[in-house]
């Protein structure tokens, strides 16, 4: 088991919506706030090996949890398919490699659900990873971060460096990105019933809503990562989920009615739905190391809307002031 006592701990991407949780949930299970590095972009760009090495240089840490990722939805992964595949390669590859070369005792890297095969049989089996090709939306992306198990089996092998890589679902939950050109399907289905609450206007959904996916309320997913972090040690990827599977149909029924909208809904068939379906099986991450995710999602989804209609009300109220 790795204490977080005294450990010096770089957390990258720790200023984003998963990354803010994560250090937070270090802090609660014994890390020091001066022991944890969140590296700015402004002052380390993570894709430039120079950059990495001062980074390493100035702060050696004896562990690094990577959750930086250039990542959207749908429309973003088609509009930047080649910015998605090398940015985050080039995160990952720099990475790790001076990371081995700065003997980091342990590299927690976190991939994602996307890097499963298009048709993978549900509930998806983490030895279902190399069983097809991605989803072609998001294949890119998913690709990229799948070179992260890749990378870190072959330096586990050449080296002994202590890699672990992580497959979490579509996580969610207050301080979301609700920006539309790059948030999540939750994300931007909230925003878009809350402009057309405003605006009187109607919603375009895209696909058909058959569509299925598993979502992971953000403070859950911070205590797997943090829980790999102590206690797994394996070459093998680990799921990280709900286990619960809902279609995009039902999850904007709820939205529409957590936010009592009961406007126009167009559902535009002629836009992709993404992967078919996403259900993980999450038995390996609750053997291994005792994750089981406690946040039902009617619960996540009412205290994310409730945080967002809070958050934009303030800001309207700042505009207008």
């Amino acid at each position: 088991m790795n204490s977080l006592t005294s450990k010096k701990i770089i957390v990258t991407g720790g200023r984003g919506f998963l990354g803010r949780h994560t250090v937070r949930e270090l802090i609660r299970r014994g890390a020091s706030e001066d022991d944890i590095l969140v590296p700015s972009r402004a002052e380390y760009d993570l894709r430039k090996m120079g950059d990495v090495q001062r980074m390493y240089s100035r702060f050696p840490p004896d562990m690094v949890i990577h959750l930086a990722a250039k990542v959207g939805g749908i429309g973003f992964n088609m509009e930047k398919p080649g910015e998605l595949f090398y940015d985050n390669l080039m995160m990952g590859a720099h990475l790790m490699e001076e990371g081995r070369r700065s003997n980091v005792k342990k590299f927690v890297a976190v991939g994602t659900v996307c890097s499963y095969p298009k048709h993978t049989p549900v509930p998806f089996k983490e030895d279902d990873l190399w069983n097809g090709y991605p989803e072609e939306t998001n294949a890119p992306y998913g690709l990229a971060k799948k070179m992260l198990l890749v990378q870190g089996q072959a330096y586990r092998r050449q080296y002994g460096f202590n890699c672990v890589f992580l497959l979490p679902v579509n996580i969610y939950g207050p301080e979301d990105n609700f920006d539309p050109a790059s948030s999540h399907v939750i994300p931007a289905l909230i925003k878009k019933i809350h402009d057309a609450k405003r605006s009187g206007e109607g919603i375009t959904v895209w696909g058909d809503g058959s569509a299925s996916r598993e979502f992971l309320y953000v403070e859950d997913a911070a205590e797997a990562i943090v829980l790999a972090a102590e206690k797994y040690d394996k070459p093998d990827p680990v799921n990280i989920g709900s286990g619960v599977e809902i279609t995009i149909r039902e999850l904007l029924e709820k939205i529409c009615q957590l936010m009592d909208y009961s406007g126009k809904i167009t559902w535009d068939a002629s836009k992709p739905n993404g992967q078919p379906r996403r259900r993980l099986d999450v038995s390996k991450a609750q053997k291994e190391f005792g994750f089981r995710a406690k946040t039902g999602f009617d619960e996540g989804l009412r205290k994310t809307v409730g945080w967002y209609l809070e958050n934009v009300q303030d800001t309207v109220k700042e505009d207008q002031g």
